[in-house]
């Protein structure tokens, strides 16, 4: 091993013992159809009289917010609509809403959606308790300052776990960079688990995001930095993925898989936030930053080239999630089991319609991608196997079929 990696390792153990004196308190949750509309009143009962209700207008022109909205307006809580989202929230996206909060004096937000609009009001949240402390500055481990104004959160994907996780994804409009805030502060406070809002989602979503679910529990279950509450949570998501996207995908009113997917998106994304993410997420990244790709499509288009990278590595924890997928046999040795993971992940991906490529990344870029990758996941990302600037680039351009 390089002295360089035997640094990072120094730096993740050290970060890995810290977090048992850190809060990773889970967010209260709501469960269950209809559980939205006892939002209201929760928010009334813990003395909030004004909200931001940050969203997208996406969701906002399908009419989704606004059985929470009549419900607000009945129970006597002041709100205020932000719906500027964009698919990769902006500092800019930021500031609006922010703005909103402060001129309509707001006590408290809450993010109704996917990745997008949870991210976006995380850092809203934490921009409104710290109004001198820029978004820029926030970026990274353990920087977002005081405790940021309380944050409830309604997923309308089963995906991105944002409610249950301490990060937030930013992209910088000015670098084209994609980068986390990540900091047990800006955990929501409480989430509520509505399936309902997850009905009739278009193929295309539940697919990408559900294997964003997955992508989640994979890479914490992996990594170095797992504790015996992290690979329970992964172990649930995985085999909730396994069981129910297919049939999310195939029959977007089929209500016990909704559920059963918002539960797998919530086990992943509690996962990861404690034990981290890898290689898929620094690559994902910077697709998304450079070119818009969404998230959720670039982690599934790479996770299985990086488990390739990984190899031998990843045999152990690989040939366990085989077993909860409910692949391969019980004859196979451990290198097989964690082989018959790997295409089982393809599998499925090409039966949700995912392509096996992702086209359009540029030449000229790749060595920029590559660098930015690996800044992203050194030292901090505790990746069973490290790469090299050349390792990054073969697997970057079997991404992009170069």
């Amino acid at each position: 091993m390089a002295l360089k990696h035997i640094g990072y390792r120094v730096i993740q153990n050290v970060l890995r013992l810290t977090s048992y004196f850190m809060s990773f308190r889970p967010p209260e949750l709501l469960e269950g159809p209809g559980s939205v509309k006892r939002l209201p009143a929760l928010i009334k009962e813990k003395g909030f009289s004004k909200v931001l209700v940050v969203t997208d207008k996406g969701l906002r022109a399908a009419g989704l917010p606004d059985g929470l909205l009549a419900g607000l307006d009945e129970t006597g809580i002041g709100r205020v609509l932000y719906d500027g989202v964009q698919p990769n929230p902006t500092i800019g996206n930021i500031e609006e809403a922010l703005s909103l909060f402060v001129r309509e004096g707001c006590q408290a937000v809450v993010a109704f959606g996917g990745g997008s609009p949870m991210d976006c009001a995380k850092a809203c949240a934490a921009r409104a308790a710290n109004p001198r402390r820029t978004v820029r500055r926030m970026r990274g481990l353990l920087r977002a300052g005081r405790k940021p104004k309380p944050l409830f959160a309604v997923p309308t994907t089963a995906g991105t776990g944002s409610e249950g996780t301490v990060a937030a994804v930013i992209a910088d409009p000015e670098t084209h960079e994609k980068y986390s805030i990540s900091d047990p502060k800006i955990m929501p406070r409480w989430a509520v688990l509505d399936p309902e809002l997850t009905l009739g989602l278009p193929p295309n979503i539940t697919s990408t995001t559900g294997l964003d679910a997955l992508t989640h529990a994979v890479e914490a279950y992996v990594g170095r930095s797992n504790t015996a509450g992290t690979r329970a949570m992964a172990e649930e998501a995985v085999r909730l993925v396994f069981a129910n996207l297919q049939a999310a995908y195939k029959d977007g009113r089929n209500l016990a898989a909704r559920t059963a997917m918002l539960r797998a998106s919530f086990c992943a994304g509690s996962a990861f936030t404690r034990a981290y993410v890898g290689y898929v997420h620094a690559i994902a990244h910077q697709l998304g930053g450079l070119y818009g790709i969404p998230h959720g499509l670039a982690n599934a288009v790479i996770l299985p080239y990086v488990l390739d990278f990984y190899g031998n590595a990843v045999a152990a924890p690989l040939a366990r999630l085989a077993e909860e997928a409910g692949v391969g046999s019980a004859g196979m040795d451990e290198e097989s089991r964690a082989r018959a993971f790997t295409a089982a992940v393809r599998d499925l991906s090409r039966r949700l319609s995912i392509p096996e490529r992702m086209d359009g990344v540029r030449e000229e870029d790749i060595p920029l991608i590559v660098r930015r990758a690996l800044a992203e996941a050194h030292p901090l990302y505790p990746v069973p196997k490290f790469m090299d600037a050349a390792d990054c680039e073969a697997v970057v351009r079997r991404v992009a079929g170069k």
